[in-house]
Parts: structure tokens; C-alpha cells; sequence
């Protein structure tokens, strides 16, 4: 078995990225980041790197000293908000995850140690929802946007961050998960499951997600809500308005842009979603994996349609900052490949306080209660991490 000591020398063979989760410390280690392709173990602070659009000419900078770098780190919701990205001093790289782990299930004691208060409370959430579909009766223009609320856990012991990515790891191997910084002493972990962007070399790949049902334990009841997904009005318009926003971004950028015509069901632990993959082959080499997730960031799968409207609407309809949520997260290297996943299914941990996010976009269909109970399936991600079976 690789030590975590064995992790941080030198080695001739790729490492399991198991070996680089076993060595993270949160105090030490700036950032972890793992997925389908690679692991991610960044150390100490090269450079920080709080506007993106600096990043390549940093990169490039940390090159030409004889370093191999990446930024790394996430990128906030809002416009014009410093980012938190920076270049590592030292980068550890193995391959993906693979199989499960048996991560340590919670103790009971602390699954009675948390207390939650949600932010919104459910009723202000509903009758958001209600505002939004009201206002876009009102204004045809407006086609959709997502309304998000926070759960706030607090427990006098606090998080241990790398045991929670352990047991995001094992429910939802699949997907994109991290623990990078958030401002301060915070960190946001995650296992988001939808791509942004990834480059690599010429081939550039999104995978947007829109259009949610939560899982069943029963498989009947699973798959009829799957099928019902599928073939949804509301949400295949829904996803629609995403896949369109994700191909009219990349255009400019790629040639052979390719998408199918019907989206595919994609399954977490949690949640059903809609799901296309849209491929194309870079026109520009200059142009950076990073240069690709602005461009596209955030899209209507997070904000809305058109983006501007929806933005406004969410700062009126939202009594809280999302700051990372909805944002971008991932690396990018001086050669511009990279990989920036969409921030989702994640929470804000600062020493007794974990602050989860979950949203649900919200169309002209949308049912309050409907839009309640998805973020309620989307939180059971974090939930079953701490040990907490179901939200408000």
C-alpha cells in the first residue's frame, strides 16, 4: 500500500490518486482536486492569482523560471468578485480514483451534533419561486433562472474535510470532486457533477447538465422518475436553453462543433439529470481551457435566460452572497489544457460551520413546491457526507 509519505517523493510509476487523498492535509495542502481523468494535489502558493484573465501570462512567467505549473482553485458566481486561484508551489498528479475506498461512515454521536438552519427558510424559498414565476409572466423575455438557498449546519467539532471527500468519493465516483480554497480559513469542497469546459490539445468537451429529478430507493419508482424526466416539457426546454448558451459560447472558439440532437440521462447518488455532451475542435491554440470556462461562464444551467435579467433577479430573490457556488472550479496548465467543472453540490466549510448550496432554474411551468423538493434531493449529497439523512 502507497503511504502518504510515499505520495510526496518522487515516483517512476503513476500514483492512484487514492495515495494523493490519503496525503492531503487541509492546514498544509492548498488544494485537491480529482476526477474521470486525473488527481490534483497542489502545496504551498506559488502566485496568487486573483484575476483570471492574468492567469496565462502568469503561467507562462512560472515557466520561464523552470517550474511546471497550473492554476488552480475556483472562480465566484458574480461578476468582478476577486477569484480563488493560484499557481501551487509544488503539484502532485496521479491518475483517477478507481473503485471505492470504504471510507469511514460517520459516528452516530455526530450525527446529533449538527444543527441546521436554512437560509432561506423553506417558505421564503417557495414564495420566491413564486415571485420569479409571477415576474415572468410579466416579462417575456425572461425565460428562466435559478433560484438557490443554503443549509446551514454548525457542529462544536467542526468538519473533517478529507473524511467528507472520502465519502463524496465513494457515493459519487464519477464525478468531479475538490476542496480548494474559499477566502480566509474557509474551504469549498465539493463533487460536482457537471463539466464546464475541458481542453486537450485541440479537443474541447462541455457536458451541460439541466433538467433534475431526485432519485428512488425503489427501482420502479427510480426509473419511472427517469422516464418521466426524459420526456418532461418543462425540462427538456429547460435544458434546451443550456445546450444552446454552451454551443452559441464555443462557436467563436471551435470549429466542428458537435452536439446530439436529444439529451441523455445521467445519474449521481442523488439526482437524475438531462445531459449533452458537446464536442469541437479548437480553432485558436492560444486560447486556454481557462479562456474557454469564462467564455461560457456562468450559463443558463446556473443564472438563467438572458443572463444579465436573471442575474438581477437572483440578487433580489436571494437573502444571501453565493460567492464560489455557481461558479467555476478545476486547473488549467502553461500549455492551456485544463479541465473547469461547474461549482455544484458543494458547501463552504469554515472551522464549526458548513454552509451547503442548492438551486433549482426556475421557468414559467415551475411549481413551487416541485422546486423545493429538488433542492432538498440536491443537499442529500452533503447530508449523507456528515452523517444527516434529510433536509428542509
Amino acid at each position: 500500500m502507497t503511504t502518504a509519505s510515499e505520495a510526496r517523493s518522487p515516483v517512476a510509476a503513476p500514483l492512484d490518486g487514492s495515495a494523493l487523498l490519503a496525503a492531503y492535509r487541509p492546514a498544509a495542502d492548498r488544494a485537491f482536486l480529482t476526477g474521470p481523468t486525473r488527481t490534483l494535489l497542489a502545496e504551498g502558493v506559488h502566485r496568487s492569482v486573483p484575476d483570471p484573465a492574468e492567469a496565462g501570462r502568469l503561467l507562462a512567467a512560472a515557466q520561464a523560471e523552470g517550474r511546471d505549473p497550473v492554476v488552480v482553485g475556483a472562480i465566484p458566481f458574480s461578476p468582478g468578485r476577486p477569484a480563488e486561484l493560484f499557481i501551487p508551489e509544488r503539484v502532485l498528479r496521479a491518475e483517477p480514483i478507481r473503485g471505492t475506498r470504504a471510507a469511514p461512515a460517520p459516528a452516530r454521536a455526530a450525527r446529533a451534533a449538527w444543527t441546521r438552519r436554512p437560509v432561506p427558510a423553506p417558505g421564503g424559498y417557495r414564495d420566491a419561486v413564486a415571485e420569479a414565476v409571477r415576474l415572468m409572466g410579466q416579462d417575456p423575455e425572461l425565460a428562466k433562472v435559478v433560484l438557490a438557498r443554503t443549509l446551514e449546519l454548525t457542529s462544536p467539532g467542526g468538519t473533517d474535510i478529507p473524511a467528507m471527500l472520502g465519502r463524496l468519493l465513494d457515493r459519487d465516483p464519477h464525478g468531479y470532486t475538490f476542496a480548494v480554497p474559499a477566502g480566509g480559513t474557509a474551504t469549498l469542497v465539493g463533487a460536482s457533477p457537471e463539466l464546464l469546459v475541458s481542453r486537450q490539445g485541440g479537443r474541447v468537451v462541455s457536458n451541460p447538465l439541466a433538467g433534475s429529478a431526485a432519485r428512488s430507493t425503489d427501482p420502479v419508482e427510480d426509473r419511472r422518475r427517469a422516464e418521466e424526466l426524459a420526456r418532461s416539457p418543462k425540462d427538456l426546454a429547460e435544458h434546451a436553453f443550456v445546450v444552446d448558451a454552451v454551443r452559441q459560447a464555443l462557436a467563436p472558439h471551435c470549429d466542428d462543433l458537435v452536439a446530439p440532437a436529444q439529451p441523455s440521462l445521467v445519474r449521481t447518488a442523488a439526482m437524475w439529470h438531462l445531459s449533452t455532451t458537446v464536442t469541437g475542435t479548437l480553432r485558436d491554440p492560444a486560447t486556454s481551457a481557462l479562456d474557454l470556462a469564462l467564455a461560457l461562464h456562468p450559463t443558463p444551467a446556473v443564472c438563467g435566460t438572458p443572463t444579465d435579467r436573471a442575474r438581477e433577479l437572483i440578487g433580489t430573490l436571494e437573502p444571501f452572497d453565493r460567492g464560489l457556488y455557481t461558479g467555476v472550479v478545476g486547473w488549467g496548465d502553461a500549455a492551456g489544457d485544463g479541465e473547469w467543472v461547474v461549482t455544484l453540490r458543494c458547501a463552504e466549510a469554515d472551522g464549526e460551520r458548513l454552509r451547503l448550496f442548492a438551486g433549482a432554474g426556475v421557468v414559467a411551468a415551475s411549481v413551487p413546491e416541485h422546486e423545493l423538493a429538488e433542492t432538498a434531493a440536491k443537499f442529500r449529497t452533503f447530508l449523507h457526507a456528515v452523517g444527516l439523512e434529510n433536509a428542509e
